[in-house]
């Protein structure tokens, strides 16, 4: 991927969302742009104009760990945002590029001791990569995944790919205006932190290519990790499932991430799950286990 591009489109969609008043500037009667103007951003960063106008042309390379800290605060980034201009920061001095294997990726296959530790858990759980591929889960991960795991087309489950161009996930997520931007926002993050993964680059395109849902959606470069919350999905079994989740990253397994879904205690949600665990066995045959790129 294009590194100044990402940098260029990043920083000007991130100083079009903060109006003057928002930054603490008198507001203009007339502006051409949303937001800040270049100027506005380099006197609140304490930079010259020119300096910041190269930043935002895409010329990270060589910028220190003060003045990002200084635009990061003129743009009044989050912590996501931060990490992101950071990784771009890494990706134009050459340093992220030290980071990645230089071997070529092999397919992976879960360890049995890890999927021992899946089917461990009493509630659903799956692993997923940067790439959103879906690469296993126990038991009731694959039942509430079912919809995801038998999708029309060949190939390895992928929640892009399913959120985007089966239509089946408009009924599947309760909000999908909130899942697919969920899910382009992982797919920015991971592509901010590995910019050389072809996989992930042959999905954008992909992505780009079939869905103008993605696409508007890519090109507003938000970044999100979503490391835990609630996901209210319409199994087309058991109902409808509002489920609290927490994704850790595996330690022993590089750029690969856990999602455990829980349901408050004695409510709706854990009755269905009761009834998605007796389905589960008998519900539908194994899933497809095409081999997959680590996508490290």
């Amino acid at each position: 991927m294009n590194n100044r591009a990402a940098v260029r489109d990043f920083l000007t969609t991130r100083r079009a969302k903060i109006t003057p008043e928002r930054a603490g500037l008198p507001a203009a009667r007339q502006r051409r742009v949303p937001g800040l103007r270049r100027s506005e951003v380099a006197a609140l960063a304490d930079v010259s104009v020119e300096y910041y106008a190269r930043l935002e042309r895409g010329a990270l390379a060589g910028v220190s760990a003060g003045v990002l800290d200084a635009i990061a605060r003129a743009l009044q980034l989050d912590d996501a945002e931060r990490a992101y201009l950071l990784h771009l920061a890494q990706v134009a001095n050459g340093s992220n590029a030290l980071l990645q294997p230089r071997r070529r990726p092999r397919p992976w296959t879960v360890r049995p001791t890890l999927q021992w530790s899946l089917d461990a858990v009493a509630s659903p759980a799956i692993i997923v990569n940067s790439r959103q591929d879906l690469l296993a889960a126990n038991l009731l991960g694959r039942a509430m995944y079912d919809d995801v795991f038998h999708g029309p087309g060949g190939g390895a489950p992928n929640l892009g790919r399913f959120t985007f161009l089966d239509g089946t996930a408009r009924r599947f997520y309760r909000d999908w205006n909130h899942a697919a931007d969920m899910t382009v926002a992982r797919l920015r993050t991971a592509a901010g932190k590995n910019p050389h993964d072809t996989g992930l680059h042959d999905l954008v395109g992909e992505l780009s290519a079939r869905s103008e849902e993605f696409r508007r959606r890519w090109g507003s470069h938000n970044v999100r990790p979503y490391g835990a919350g609630v996901k209210t999905i319409r199994h087309r079994v058991v109902g409808d499932l509002e489920l609290a989740y927490e994704c850790m990253d595996l330690r022993a397994e590089h750029d690969l991430a856990l999602t455990i879904y829980t349901a408050e205690p004695v409510s709706p949600t854990a009755h269905a799950l009761t009834l998605l665990a007796a389905w589960a066995p008998v519900g539908r045959p194994a899933a497809r286990q095409d081999s997959l790129d680590r996508g490290a």
